[in-house]
């Protein structure tokens, strides 16, 4: 039988802000938001082999071969001119990687890592590729102490999620807006799977932290942190909420014009949180 595989657009060997502790962090390709604040947008598109980044490459790292855009990796120093000529959002850098070498490259590091983080993107696209990579992980005895999480967007439906959880230790749930309009302005969708994706997650256990990005002039406003208080305060007041800052690193588009999120800002909204009643705030450690 064939290994399960996905399309990955990077991997980090260690990261101390995807998770608990230390982790490998994997960023599946392909997201169902397209969001005006991405930090990542060469992750939302899949390519189409146009072959409009081939000439853009001054490395020749990229070639196309029978009307597929190739990559060759030890041609390219990571100068993302592919990326920005890219119309579609699309990582042509892109790798195929099956259960295997994802194992493989745990059990290279597994002696410095506390877990495994599937990112993206939105990394529940490739709910498959979840589900045989987490299992195998549970099932071999030099890496069943990695703990498994999953950082998405909340869009997955009640039952794929259901097929998740049983083999996902955690969950790092973005929630990009409480006012559902809002969410569609910065998004292109609305929010009702991602409040119902809260709250199957809450329930089981499975909610390590809701992470809220500031974006100045949106995500600021007062009636806004309201809710996002309300609705941590309707299932748990010691939820963790992870208070990220915007900034312009990755971003293109209208976005770049909009201001940055600064420390003041988020502590601003630090204090309206805590005098409603939400325990834990967890906020950035730098400012960009």
């Amino acid at each position: 039988m064939k290994s399960a595989q996905a399309t990955v657009s990077k991997v980090l060997n260690y990261s101390c802000v995807d998770g608990p502790g230390n982790r490998l962090v994997v960023f599946l390709q392909g997201c169902n938001f397209n969001c005006r604040s991405c930090h990542n947008p060469h992750t939302i598109g899949l390519c189409n082999h146009c072959g409009d980044c081939v000439p853009a490459c001054p490395h020749k790292a990229l070639m196309l071969i029978d009307g597929k855009v190739d990559f060759v990796p030890h041609n390219c120093d990571q100068c993302d001119a592919c990326l920005k000529a890219c119309s579609i959002n699309a990582n042509p850098m892109v790798q195929i990687m099956s259960v295997e070498s994802v194992l493989a490259r745990l059990l290279e590091h597994h002696l410095m890592l506390d877990g495994i983080t599937l990112s993206g993107g939105e990394a529940t696209l490739q709910a498959d590729f979840i589900v045989a990579l987490f299992t195998a992980i549970k099932a071999d005895a030099r890496l069943r102490h990695l703990s498994c999480f999953i950082d998405s967007n909340g869009q997955l439906g009640r039952a794929a999620w259901q097929r998740l959880l049983p083999i996902t230790d955690g969950v790092l749930l973005d929630i990009k807006a409480i006012d559902t309009q809002l969410h569609q302005a910065l998004t292109g969708r609305p929010n009702q799977r991602v409040m119902q994706s809260l709250s199957t997650l809450h329930q089981a256990r499975r909610l390590h932290e809701l992470r809220y990005l500031v974006i100045p002039g949106f995500t600021d406003q007062p009636s806004e942190v309201q809710a996002l208080a309300e609705l941590v305060l309707s299932l748990d007041a010691n939820i963790p909420v992870r208070l990220n800052a915007f900034q312009h690193h990755g971003v293109i588009g209208p976005a770049r014009e909009w201001p940055k999120a600064r420390q003041h800002d988020i502590q601003v909204i630090v204090q309206q949180l805590q005098q409603a009643g939400v325990r834990e705030i967890i906020t950035p450690a730098v400012y960009v």
